[in-house]
């Protein structure tokens, strides 16, 4: 499963009463932490099991690892059979998968309100119990190795992405890709896999997040009768791993079978878990831009670069203020037909400026403030996506409840702040330029690989 998403948490004066009430957290003995939000609206409950590990904690040559152990997972533990896991939560009505980013690997079930202790016997029985064996891990390496082929090197998009980071970034490990170099996986041994589950897979380096129809002092009791015996483990400290300074623009060109050229402009920028010296309201601001920029059909990209002057066939910007490292601010976009990078790569250029020298309006603001809240209440239906947001705010360090906090900071983004982190963090000296330049297909082979983020 690839997981690609914005986390936008919301605005609280607009969404409804629900959204972070009846939250429960525990911590148990061992380490483990649980969180527990009551959702009475339908009989179900989604069941996520988050380590603290990803692609960002590999090192050069064992690069995927992390992946690559998600896959091993479903394979086997002392009591449980090569995918037998999956097995009986099928039989239980229920649905499961898992996935790996930078900064996390979560595993996650969602069942009938009253299935939950089959997925928390499963998941206390993976979590200190598998069997990593090397048949299984040979077929599986095989399976990564095609995964990479058909979503990354055979995806010209892909290939610049992971081409793009690897420029980007020199000795942030977000220089990775999460599904690993192919040289990498090639070489995977059983040794390899054992030590990084050992290392990383433990009660307390782990946080069970469960939404729905429970009972949260009953979660808490199931916790502790299935995970509370699991033993912990010392895991590993990291080394500090901060990006060096850019002192210039980096580009770089992919020539790849394609039909259309593609570019993609990122600029070096803070998120809330790397705030230092910059002041607090910073990555709040970098988020409205972005909606400033695109989201929607009034935005600007969209009404001046595809509609108005007709230089974009498609432009996006993103930028994710919740990751674990510093990270891009970015913008990838198509040109027209008939238009070069180069035309579309200025006139994004004069959008940035236009943001340096001109106040953004109060409509505009006002825009993009509601936009998100819309977005934020539907994406708050899912009893899923609650998880996820809780989560990934705490596994890459953050405390869950700044779901709230961001609220106010979203609310309180002003014209000025908006102009202000735009002088200051869009410059070249920050900036890194990836351009796939299309090739005939069947002409040449792509000789550098690229990916994206990868699940089972």
């Amino acid at each position: 499963m690839v997981i690609k998403f914005r986390q936008i948490i919301g605005l609280a004066l607009l969404l409804p009463s629900f959204v972070m009430a009846n939250v429960s957290e525990y911590q148990l003995n061992n380490g483990l932490k649980l969180i527990v939000k009551e959702d009475h609206r339908a009989p179900v409950v989604v069941s996520q099991v988050w380590y603290k590990v990803g692609s960002s904690y590999e090192h050069n040559g064992i690069t995927g690892v992390s992946h690559m152990l998600e896959h091993m997972m479903f394979k086997g533990t002392e009591n449980l059979g090569p995918n037998e896991f999956s097995q009986i939560i099928a039989a239980n009505g229920g649905r499961e998968n898992a996935f790996t980013g930078q900064d996390y690997t979560a595993y996650f079930q969602t069942l009938e309100k009253d299935r939950l202790a089959i997925s928390f016997k499963l998941e206390a029985e993976r979590m200190r119990k598998l069997i990593i064996d090397n048949a299984e891990l040979v077929k599986e390496r095989d399976v990564v190795v095609e995964e990479r082929r058909m979503r990354t090197e055979d995806k010209p998009h892909a290939l610049l992405r992971e081409a793009f980071n690897a420029t980007a970034f020199v000795n942030s490990p977000y220089h990775h890709p999460v599904i690993g170099w192919m040289s990498d996986i090639n070489n995977y041994q059983a040794i390899d896999l054992q030590q990084w589950y050992q290392k990383w897979y433990a009660p307390n380096n782990a946080a069970v997040v469960v939404v729905g129809d429970v009972d949260a002092d009953e979660v808490y009791a199931l916790a502790k009768q299935y995970f509370g015996p699991l033993k912990p483990e010392i895991t590993a400290q990291l080394k500090p791993q901060i990006e060096v300074e850019q002192k210039g623009k980096r580009t770089i060109e992919i020539h790849a079978p394609a039909k259309l050229p593609y570019m993609m402009m990122g600029w070096k920028v803070p998120v809330v878990n790397t705030l230092t010296d910059e002041p607090e309201w910073e990555p709040y601001a970098l988020e409205v831009l972005a909606g400033i920029l695109d989201g929607g059909n009034s935005t600007r990209f969209a009404r001046d670069l595809v509609r108005g002057s007709e230089i974009a066939a498609g432009v996006s910007a993103g930028y994710d203020l919740f990751s674990r490292l510093a990270g891009l601010f970015l913008i990838a976009g198509t040109p027209v037909k008939g238009k070069t990078v180069a035309d579309l790569q200025q006139a994004v250029i004069t959008q940035i400026d236009l943001l340096k020298t001109e106040l953004v309006t109060e409509q505009e603001l006002k825009r993009i403030k509601v936009q998100v809240v819309t977005s934020a209440v539907y994406e708050r239906d899912s009893v899923f996506y609650q998880g996820m947001q809780i989560g990934m705010l705490e596994t890459v360090g953050l405390d869950w409840r700044l779901s709230d906090a961001y609220v106010e900071n979203v609310q309180a983004v002003t014209m000025q702040q908006v102009q202000a982190v735009a002088k200051k963090y869009f410059v070249d000296r920050g900036l890194t330029i990836a351009e796939l330049i299309p090739m005939p297909f069947g002409d040449q082979k792509v000789t550098m690989p690229v990916g994206e983020e990868y699940g089972h």
